[in-house]
C-alpha cells in the first residue's frame, strides 16, 4: 500500500510518495507554480485515486485541479474555475475547502467570498448552495483576520441531505434537507472579541475549523478563536473543553481516524503572537474527548515562531495512522506513533496552508 501527502503551499503544491511504513519520501513540485494552494483532497472511493486542488492565480483568479494519475497531469474545471451565477454580485477569490460527500461522485467546496458549492461529477464542475448564500444572516457576515471563507465543509457520513459547514466570521451553519435550509449552530461559543454581555450572539463567531470522527457523527469538536470546544449533539449546543491546554487560540483541529475520542490541536498565543506558547513547536492531544489534555513534541522543533494554519494538520488512514503538520516556514514534519516523535519530511518550501494525506 502507498501513501500520499499534498501540500499546498502560498507559491504551489507539492506532492509526496512514500510505502506503508513512510520512512522514506519522495516530493515532486512545485505543480501550479506561483499559485496559491488552500484546500486539497485525496479522494479515494473510486477506482483510482483522484487528486483535486483549489489553486489561485494573481493573474487568472481561482481554479479546482483534479488528477487521475496522481499528479502527472491535470485537468480543470469547465469555463476556468467556480462561478458565482450572474446577478449574485460576488466572484469567487480562493477555494478553502475541499470534501468529499457522502455520495459518490459528490464532492463540496468552500470559498471566499463566504459560500459553498456542490460538485455531482467528482469535482469536475460545481452549482452554489444557493440557500446559503441567500441567508438572511449573510449581510451581517464580517471577514475574518484571513478574509470571509467557509473554511469547513462536513457531510454527515451516513445521511446526505446533511452538511455542516463553517466560516471566518460568522459561526457554523448547518442543513438538514439537502440545502433547502440552513441554521445557525453556535449556541456556547463565545465571540471574545465582541464587548461583555454580548459574546454569546446565535451567530457571529470567528470558528476556525471543526471535525468529527464519522462513527460518531453526532459529535463534532472545534478550534475556536479564542476556545476549544466539544458537541454532543451534533451542533445544538458546544461545551468548552480548553481546561489543560496552555492556549486557547489555534487553527487546526483533527480527530484521530481510528479512535473518535482522540482529537490533535495545535496551540498559539492568539491573534497578537502567531506562534506557540514558549515559541516551541507542540501538538496537545486528547484521548477522552476533550477532558484532559497531553503535550507532544519529542522531535519537533524548540524555536519556532510561525503558526500552523487550520488545514495544515491531518491525518492518513493506515493501520498505524500517521500524522502529518505543515507550517508557516514551508516545514513538513510527520509523526507515525500517534504523534509520540516526529521527523521532517520536506523543508525550505513556501509557507505551507493545507496538508492532506491518504493510503492508497
Amino acid at each position: 500500500m502507498e501513501t500520499v501527502l499534498m501540500v499546498g503551499t502560498r507559491k504551489g503544491l507539492w506532492i509526496g510518495r512514500s510505502d506503508e511504513d513512510r520512512e522514506d519520501w519522495e516530493f515532486s513540485g512545485p505543480h501550479f507554480d506561483m499559485e496559491e494552494v488552500y484546500s486539497c483532497l485525496i479522494d479515494t472511493r473510486g477506482e483510482e485515486p483522484r487528486l483535486l486542488a483549489g489553486a489561485s492565480s494573481s493573474w487568472l483568479g481561482p481554479q479546482v485541479r483534479r488528477s487521475d494519475d496522481l499528479g502527472r497531469s491535470w485537468q480543470e474545471t469547465p469555463n476556468g474555475a467556480i462561478r458565482f451565477p450572474e446577478g449574485a454580485g460576488a466572484s469567487v477569490e480562493r477555494v478553502w475547502q475541499l470534501t468529499a460527500g457522502a455520495e459518490p461522485d459528490v464532492v463540496y467546496a468552500g470559498t471566499e467570498p463566504a459560500a459553498v458549492w456542490r460538485s455531482e461529477d467528482g469535482g469536475a464542475s460545481f452549482e452554489l448552495e444557493r440557500a446559503l448564500w441567500d441567508h438572511p444572516h449573510r449581510p451581517e457576515w464580517a471577514a475574518g483576520f484571513g478574509g470571509q471563507a467557509f473554511h469547513t465543509v462536513l457531510p454527515h457520513p451516513t445521511d446526505p441531505r446533511s452538511v455542516t459547514a463553517a466560516l471566518s466570521t460568522g459561526g457554523v451553519y448547518q442543513t438538514n434537507d439537502g440545502g433547502a435550509s440552513w441554521e445557525p449552530r453556535n449556541q456556547g461559543l463565545r465571540a471574545e472579541f465582541l464587548p461583555e454581555g454580548q459574546q454569546y450572539p446565535e451567530f457571529g463567531q470567528c470558528v476556525h475549523k471543526v471535525a468529527r470522527h464519522p462513527a460518531r457523527p453526532e459529535r463534532l469538536f472545534l478550534q475556536n478563536h479564542g476556545g476549544v470546544y466539544r458537541s454532543d449533539d451534533h451542533g445544538a449546543s458546544w461545551t468548552s473543553i480548553a481546561d489543560g491546554l496552555p492556549a486557547e487560540f489555534g487553527f487546526p483541529i483533527v480527530v484521530h481516524p481510528h479512535e473518535p475520542d482522540t482529537v490533535f490541536v495545535f496551540p498559539i498565543n492568539g491573534g497578537d503572537q502567531r506562534y506557540p506558547p514558549g515559541a516551541k513547536a507542540r501538538v496537545w492531544c486528547s484521548r477522552d474527548a476533550g477532558q484532559t489534555w497531553e503535550e507532544l513534541g519529542d522531535g519537533l522543533p524548540d524555536t519556532f515562531f510561525v503558526a500552523v494554519m487550520r488545514d495544515a494538520l491531518c491525518t492518513d488512514e493506515h493501520t498505524a495512522a500517521g500524522l502529518y503538520l505543515g507550517a508557516r516556514n514551508g516545514s513538513v514534519w510527520g509523526s507515525f506513533d500517534d504523534g509520540a516523535t516526529w521527523r521532517a519530511l520536506v523543508t525550505d518550501l513556501p509557507d505551507v496552508m493545507v496538508v492532506r494525506a491518504a493510503a492508497i
